[in-house]
């Protein structure tokens, strides 16, 4: 195999062959293949895109890269094994409170999630914020937690699609994110190397998702799941929208504090909560637990407003490291930003539009997000009481409440965050999109 001669040919539009494609990922794997021939591979696969079945050979290839766990010969025979995956968004931490919850109502969630990319931030890092947590145990203390708690969210470890946590880091600091194929493949790959048998797709749209329009947002959404059920694995998507933050908070322990304020009880977020509601049905129904979504609603209510999401939570975190007493305490253990001030509104007015890629690159420049794969995140810093869209203002309102490490930090975010935020005159009428925009089914 010699990897510049893939290159040459996806780079001027020809197709790959299977044998082709695991070749290439093959030396991702054991390292045959540089950094910058990645890069390039992922450039070319970027603007030449891939067929169909391109895309499910990539996929098959990720998987094959490291081990592929099979339930049963871990202690889960015939149990169900679903999860969930999100494209990404700004403010999205629904993967926080979906494992436990989905695991409350009798459900296993193994789920394999990813680190920021871009402007959007990551289930991983979010995690990371909890002190002791361990995002990559060994694969026998991953198999134990999901067997005992219902559910543990981990990252790749060395032995699940090593070839896609190699790219996938690579394709944060190329601009080639908004790939089609190389999305599809990267998500599949760990989903398939997890075992499911069943799979929750969230595909975001809007100006803080990867696919701004719906039309592209759907274009993936098919893709995946095309590919998803090419690959055995039953997959239901669920189009979401992602014009503004989803929930109060941006920033990786300020996520994980509404979360915990989300399991139990304190505040729920109309909007988070219906997203998170959807996906938990989807989930139950791949389960076989529930008939339909609407009949699995009743179930994931009683998992929630009993407590039993949030037990789940905390044995899951005690399972992987974290501190015992997370729920009772949080402030006790997420790390706080120095400096905690309100950006007041300039003028009266109503929230028209929010750009939330803005939002999500503010959070970057502040520490909070990655600019380059190697960088070390703060965990602190970010946002939260975030306004929503259509929601009234007076002059000096909050728009939100700055968490800076320090005042250029501060100033910085202030700028961007009134950048993003668009104000028309008061009164002005908002059409606000559900939360939920469309189901694709199996």
């Amino acid at each position: 195999m010699i990897p510049q001669e893939i290159i040459r040919r996806k780079r001027d539009g020809h197709a790959l062959s299977p044998e082709d494609i695991g070749a290439f990922i093959g030396g991702l794997t054991d390292g045959s293949v540089g950094d910058g021939q990645a890069a390039a591979f992922a450039m070319a696969v970027f603007f030449q895109g891939m067929t169909l079945d391109e895309r499910v050979a990539l996929t098959l290839a990720m998987r094959d890269s490291g081990t592929v766990l099979h339930w049963p010969s871990l202690g889960l025979d015939r149990a169900p094994i679903v999860d969930k995956h999100s494209t990404g968004g700004v403010g999205d931490k629904v993967s926080l409170m979906l494992a436990p919850l989905v695991a409350a109502c009798g459900a296993f969630v193994p789920m394999i999630s990813g680190r920021g990319l871009g402007h959007t931030g990551g289930t991983l890092d979010k995690f990371d914020s909890i002190p002791g947590y361990r995002t990559a145990p060994e694969l026998k203390d991953f198999a134990a937690t999901v067997k005992a708690a219902g559910c543990a969210v981990i990252g790749q470890t060395a032995d699940l699609a090593p070839a896609d946590r190699r790219l996938y880091a690579i394709r944060d600091v190329t601009a080639t994110v908004e790939s089609l194929p190389l999305i599809t493949a990267s998500i599949l790959s760990k989903k398939l190397a997890a075992g499911l048998s069943g799979l929750a797709m969230d595909v975001k749209f809007g100006s803080g998702a990867f696919m701004n329009a719906p039309e592209d947002a759907r274009a993936l959404a098919e893709s995946i799941a095309t590919v998803a059920r090419g690959a055995g694995l039953p997959t239901t998507v669920l189009l979401t929208d992602m014009d503004q933050v989803l929930g109060d908070s941006v920033g990786n322990a300020l996520e994980m504090h509404e979360a915990i304020d989300y399991l139990t009880g304190i505040h729920r977020e109309p909007r988070l909560h219906a997203v998170t509601l959807a996906l938990a049905a989807e989930m139950l129904v791949l389960a076989g637990l529930a008939p339909t979504p609407e009949a699995a609603l009743p179930l994931v209510e009683v998992a929630l407003e009993s407590g039993g999401a949030a037990e789940r939570f905390a044995r899951m975190v005690s399972a992987l490291g974290g501190p015992a007493d997370l729920l009772e305490h949080p402030d006790r253990h997420l790390a706080k930003a120095p400096l905690v001030r309100p950006l007041p509104a300039p003028t009266a007015g109503v929230v028209s539009a929010m750009d939330t890629r803005t939002v999500g690159l503010a959070l970057v420049e502040m520490g909070g997000g990655r600019k380059g794969h190697a960088q070390a995140i703060d965990h602190a810093v970010g946002m939260t009481a975030m306004v929503t869209r259509g929601q009234e203002v007076a002059a000096g309102d909050a728009l939100c409440l700055i968490h800076a490490r320090d005042e250029t930090g501060f100033e910085m975010t202030k700028a961007r965050i009134l950048e993003a935020i668009t104000l028309a005159p008061p009164g002005t009428p908002v059409a606000l999109p559900p939360p939920v925009a469309e189901r694709l089914g199996e």
